[in-house]
């Protein structure tokens, strides 16, 4: 039997399959998590973008763990709010709606084209050139519109057609366009290619930053040259917490996804399950209250807290004791994102998270590339719109994750889905180790997700155990006709307990799994 080179779990299936070709060539797994990023930012281009930020999650086969932050920091200068090009808009979702906040005004600045590179320069193994061929050999084929990009571009036509740039790409006949046809980046491959053979420098230094300068200057933004010359990335040790007898490595601080999973996991550590309990009211019960404490302490302590000591607050240990207590007392009364996970043969795992939000409506000129809308993203700005600090790295509910195992089997993952994600990745984490469900099943079994009084039920669930559970006061159930991408997309990687290497991908989001041999 051939040994598997490698896994690559992605949000699409051409994502997937220029990470399984770099694996195939004899790249390791941040070599393919960076290509099929890279190639996400066009086979996705509706969710994530160069003109985001996000993280990786590192495991290298030696040498230590680490978190590459390379997510948006905020403008060093603020302009006045009647200054601004920024503006609610509402995505529909099919079954909800979710306001958002898009324009110039909402553009912080990007970090993905300077993290993909210091990850290339750290653990990369092939010239980036080399990484960079198949993503431009399919983009120069055009990107083919499958079921889930049609979705995708539907829902968030209103920001994708802002511009004239926009138009072009996205709609046919002054119609969005539809399953079949291509969507085509000319000037985006163009600068792939060029900073593929001469660094990240232009994109920081160069005409491209000057380019968003301008535009911002002139319509409505904060950004200019010295916010594109001061950008950093950061390497952070991950958060490590133990849940059951598994160690969680997730992302720290200045992020607040990751301690949030954290402390709904610690909450839902008190309930205490088998196999068998999996869909019944009782895991059911238990996620509800540990999702729904979990969210009250974001909005009544994360706002009145800097966001560094956000650990220290959720695990002191006497408001840790009074949350704990709380979540039992009730269990006895009852934009967007994409994720790419990859592992080799060598033992590398690499979890990648990147976003655009939903994109602020404006392309950078001549690049076909869309700029992010972190500024108006309320999840991200808990404190309110137009108060954040000045040259800060910006929060994020991204969070890739690690679950290692006693055993040596361990579990790389991480979600797209807003302020889902937290607890789409809780709840993989509890069907894997608490459930201990197929791999497929970890992360397309149905969903729920408490929020502003309506327990959101993805179809799946018994409806015989939904009616026996006991909400709050004014909380509503929610029943979604199907699932959806809205629940965010969990990808993960696996390493069994023998040594062999598997994946899922969450069909909510077109997740494709591809084993190289």
């Amino acid at each position: 039997m051939k040994k598997c080179k490698g896994v690559i779990s992605a949000g699409d299936p051409i994502t997937a399959e220029v990470g399984a070709e770099i694996l195939k060539a004899g790249g390791n797994a941040f070599d393919a998590v960076i290509a099929a990023t890279f190639m996400s930012f066009a086979a996705s281009s509706s969710i994530t973008s160069a003109g985001g930020g996000g993280f990786l999650l590192a495991h290298p086969d030696k040498g230590k763990d680490v978190i590459y932050d390379f997510f948006v920091q905020t403008p060093i200068n603020k302009k006045e709010a009647s200054e601004l090009d920024f503006h609610p808009i509402n995505v529909d979702f099919g079954d909800k709606t979710q306001e958002f906040h898009i324009g110039l005004g909402a553009v912080a600045t990007p970090g993905n084209i300077a993290g993909l590179f210091d990850i290339h320069k750290d653990l990369g193994s092939m010239p980036m050139t080399e990484i960079m061929a198949p993503v431009l050999e399919r983009m120069k084929k055009g990107i083919k519109i499958h079921k889930q990009t049609k979705y995708q571009i539907d829902i968030l036509t209103p920001i994708l057609s802002k511009t004239e740039t926009g138009k072009l790409i996205y709609l046919k006949n002054h119609e969005p366009i539809v399953i079949g046809d291509r969507c085509y980046f000319p000037q985006m491959m163009d600068i792939f290619d060029f900073l593929s053979r001469t660094g990240p420098r232009e994109f920081y230094e160069g005409e491209i930053a000057q380019n968003i300068s301008a535009l911002c200057e002139q319509g409505g933004g904060h950004l200019s040259t010295d916010d594109f010359k001061s950008y950093k990335v950061f390497k952070r040790n991950p958060l490590e917490v133990k849940y059951r007898n598994a160690k969680i490595l997730t992302n720290p601080p200045p992020n607040t996804g990751g301690p949030l999973i954290a402390f709904l996991l610690k909450l839902f550590e008190h309930a205490t399950f088998d196999r068998l309990d999996y869909g019944k009211t009782k895991h059911l019960q238990a996620m509800t209250e540990a999702i729904r404490f979990t969210d009250l302490t974001r909005k009544e302590k994360l706002k009145k807290n800097e966001i560094d000591e956000i650990t220290a607050l959720l695990f002191d240990p006497e408001f840790l004791k009074t949350a704990k207590q709380s979540f039992i007392n009730s269990l006895h009364k009852s934009g967007n994102t994409t994720h790419i996970s990859t592992i080799d043969h060598q033992g590398n795992v690499a979890c990648c998270t990147t976003s655009v939000g939903e994109g602020c409506g404006h392309f950078i000129p001549n690049t076909d590339i869309m700029l992010n809308n972190m500024l108006g993203e309320d999840d991200l700005n808990t404190s309110g719109f137009h108060n954040w600090k000045t040259n800060t790295r910006m929060s994020s509910m991204m969070s890739p994750t690690f679950v290692l195992q006693s055993d040596g089997a361990m579990m790389g993952l991480g979600s797209g889905g807003s302020n889902r994600i937290r607890s789409a990745i809780a709840q993989a984490i509890v069907n894997y180790l608490d459930f201990q469900l197929p791999f497929d099943a970890i992360v397309n079994n149905p969903r729920i997700h408490l929020e502003n009084n309506h327990l959101d039920i993805e179809p799946g669930f018994r409806m015989e155990e939904l009616d026996k559970l006991k909400l709050p006061a004014g909380v509503e159930k929610f029943y979604w006709k199907e699932q959806n991408m809205y629940f965010g997309g969990v990808h993960a990687v696996f390493i069994d307990e023998k040594g062999g290497l598997s994946g899922a991908g969450d069909r909510r989001r077109a997740g494709c799994v591809i084993n190289v041999f």
